[in-house]
């Protein structure tokens, strides 16, 4: 069987190919305490429709597959 983390990623993976077509992508960060940590890369990142695709788009489709997941928050990318 496989692990919450697995099916977390394996679910990410079928959601890329939309991301990648307006540019952009994501990247699975960790999964701990029920929530999924994800960072928007490319066009994504700056979209002023990011909370949207987040919530609406990502959020919904992993908790569809793994009810158990809280939320699903976007970690900025920090650079100096």
């Amino acid at each position: 069987m496989k692990s919450t983390e697995e099916r977390i990623k394996e679910i990410i993976d079928t959601l890329r190919p939309f991301l990648i077509n307006d540019g952009g992508n994501i990247e699975f960060i960790k999964y701990e305490d029920n929530i999924v940590y994800i960072q928007m890369l490319g066009a994504c990142s700056d979209c002023e429709m990011i909370d949207l695709t987040l919530k609406d788009g990502i959020e919904t489709a992993i908790k569809e597959e793994i009810p158990e997941v809280k939320e699903v928050i976007n970690i900025k990318n920090i650079e100096a």
